[in-house]
């Protein structure tokens, strides 16, 4: 592993536990030519996934894009990180498990909005927002008259 400080190819492994509830390994590393200490992850990746955009391009996959999106809708309510990396783990698993090679943006919204309503629904709400794209105060009214709630009810 390459020192993200000095580039140096060689690095030390000092410490490995596992992490993720045994879906991942942390590792401590000690780089000997600058003295600096990092930490790296280790996940099991089950085959490279792409994403279809909107518009039709191809993209890699990112997990840390996707573990953002869902840290910004869960930006100050009461979840724990903990929380958010098994929703984010859970999804990639699901993706991953799916077959396919391919997936498309809109199956990744649809698989996030899902987590999040269970766990949070202001979260879910924010997120389907951006997602849904949402433009004015009656986007939000009908979305939440969607969820089986007046609107005035859940505003509360």
């Amino acid at each position: 592993m390459r020192c993200p400080f000095c580039g140096h190819e060689d690095t030390q492994v000092k410490d490995s536990r596992p992490a993720e509830d045994g879906a991942a390994i942390r590792r401590r590393r000690f780089c000997p030519s600058c003295a600096q200490r990092f930490t790296t992850v280790e996940r099991v990746q089950l085959r490279e996934l792409t994403v279809i955009k909107a518009d039709g391009r191809r993209v890699p996959f990112d997990r840390d894009k996707l573990a953002r999106s869902v840290r910004i809708a869960l930006r100050k309510r009461p979840v724990q990180e903990e929380q958010i990396e098994r929703m984010v783990n859970g999804i990639v698993r699901q993706l991953e498990a799916g077959g396919e090679a391919e997936v498309s943006s809109k199956e990744i919204g649809e698989l996030v909005m899902e987590s999040l309503k269970a766990v949070d629904e202001v979260a879910y709400v924010r997120f389907a927002s951006v997602y849904r794209n949402f433009r004015e105060a009656k986007d939000f009214e009908a979305f939440l008259d969607s969820l089986g709630r007046p609107a005035e009810e859940s505003a509360r």
